[in-house]
């Protein structure tokens, strides 16, 4: 039988939509590859907040998590992921043991195929959005400028991105969401969510 993973670190964890008929099983936390990742993307589909995705350059290795697709077949696994995403099927990664390394980054296609052959999987789908803070707001992402921008957010956005945010799994742990912890004006809005629109109109 062919066994094929479906990765996860953010929102597909907890909203598997479209996917949920596609996969069998519970997520196996933590069993997934380490990869690295920060909340260095702009996301229409989540109104313009910052969303994770896997960063080389900014991002730290987070363990990510797996569950197994109904399919066979890569090329469906890809499109349940795709359609799931809302998103083109360039932008889901794929490793198979027919040799298939589909992504952006061939490292991280290393490191995949290398836990699929660790872990009895003959293949894994991942989304792989690429970080894009630089492109939208012209400046080069740090932990500075994407607290700034969440800041320059309107209240119905940042309310949707502190909920990404703050729903991601806890081993997504990168740098951004370490420092929002620290973080006063972000600290203020955990100890009163009912109340999110409030703090941004009117910043302490």
């Amino acid at each position: 039988m062919t066994r094929i993973a479906v990765l996860g670190w953010g929102s597909l964890i907890w909203d598997l939509d479209t996917l949920s008929d596609h996969v069998t099983g519970d997520w196996q936390m933590t069993a997934g590859p380490e990869l690295p990742m920060e909340f260095s993307r702009i996301s229409p589909k989540r109104k313009m907040g910052l969303v994770v995705c896997l960063d080389s350059n900014d991002g730290e290795a987070c363990a990510t998590h797996a569950i197994q697709s109904t399919r066979g077949d890569i090329q469906m696994a890809i499109a349940d992921l795709a359609q799931r995403e809302r998103a083109p099927l360039h932008m889901i990664g794929a490793v198979f043991a027919d040799g298939l390394h589909k992504g952006r980054t061939p490292e991280i296609c290393d490191l995949i195929a290398t836990w699929c052959d660790a872990n009895d999987w003959d293949g894994a789908v991942w989304t792989d959005l690429d970080p894009n803070f630089q492109s939208h707001t012209s400046q080069v992402y740090s932990i500075e400028a994407g607290i700034a921008y969440l800041q320059t957010l309107p209240p119905e956005n940042l309310e949707e991105a502190y909920r990404y945010i703050t729903n991601a799994p806890v081993h997504t742990d990168t740098p951004l969401r370490r420092a929002l912890a620290r973080d006063p004006w972000w600290q203020d809005l955990h100890t009163d969510a009912d109340n999110l629109h409030d703090f941004k109109t009117n910043p302490l």
